[in-house]
């Protein structure tokens, strides 16, 4: 099952890497042609898909191989550098994106608002069916996550160009174009900035956020024969596989198998944790091994 989900993972992606390089050169092309920098602001946002989704390609695939002497969790974190480099080039493409609109505030520039309302159009089309293919996936990788956020994001850019083509055509106004660029630039901000954080805080083996390590702790020292839990830690491998180390104290003289049994089924029941790791310790043992 995991194998099938990872393939079709691969053709969402595959596909809308495709789509999205094809209109990323129409856009270019046409932001160009009309001098429209709502158009070339998406434009460059677009780059950004195709660069997500062609690291989110490598990481999929780099993802799946297995572990290794070295590397004995395998390449999981290659998702998670991936989003991260994705995020920061989002962050830096912001900047640009400003600096450019400023400057057409105070001086507006002509555009040609009916191409730009056609390409833009086109834009929109195509992001909806890139969003749409990664939806359903991307919940379980923040790889996969983070290329549809840029789709997202690019998708409202789409609809803040044709409305801004419409006021054009309508009223003439040019400064709705570098106006629209900031909406475009606000909206790459907030996706970065949320792929940056989760990815860091992967990195950091921050507690997933669905976790309360105090509730797992209450949780764990309830199982019948804990006498206590301590140097329990608890983090994130990639998307959606966590991990727990942790010592667990018994009154039980015997019987170690069933108490990690007990304890392993609260960690996978209650909080979704799969791989598990966890010392006992008999209580004429308290007190001999390092506290963290």
């Amino acid at each position: 099952m995991a194998e099938r989900e990872q393939a079709r993972e691969r053709r969402a992606v595959v596909s809308g890497l495709l789509v999205s390089s094809a209109l990323c050169v129409t856009e270019l092309i046409g932001g160009w042609w009309t001098n429209s920098l709502a158009l070339l602001s998406d434009a460059a946002h677009m780059a950004t898909d195709v660069g997500a989704l062609g690291l989110t390609l490598f990481a999929l695939w780099i993802g799946a191989r297995p572990a290794s002497e070295r590397k004995t969790f395998g390449w999981y974190r290659a998702e998670i550098l991936a989003a991260l480099v994705n995020g920061v080039v989002l962050s830096v493409l912001t900047v640009f994106i400003v600096l450019e609109a400023v400057q057409r505030i105070a001086a507006p520039e002509p555009v040609a608002a009916e191409g730009m309302l056609a390409i833009a159009a086109l834009g929109l089309g195509v992001n909806v069916f890139v969003a749409l293919r990664l939806h359903e996936h991307q919940q379980r990788s923040l790889n996969v996550r983070g290329a549809y956020l840029h789709v997202l994001s690019d998708l409202l850019g789409s609809i803040g160009a044709i409305v801004a083509a419409i006021v054009m055509l309508c009223t003439g106004w040019l400064v709705v174009d570098p106006l629209v660029s900031l909406l475009i630039a606000a909206l790459i901000l907030v996706a970065s900035w949320t792929l940056v954080r989760e990815a860091v805080d992967i990195l950091m083996e921050a507690v997933p956020p669905h976790v309360d390590v105090e509730r797992l702790s209450r949780q764990l020292q309830s199982v019948p024969g804990v006498e206590e839990v301590h140097d329990l830690h608890v983090w994130t491998l990639t998307t959606g596989r966590y991990a727990l180390s942790a010592h667990a104290v018994s009154r039980l003289p015997c019987r170690d198998d069933r108490l990690l049994d007990a304890l392993r089924e609260v960690c996978e029941r209650e909080f979704g944790i799969e791989h598990v790791t966890i010392q006992i310790e008999h209580e004429n043992r308290r007190g001999a091994e390092p506290r963290h």
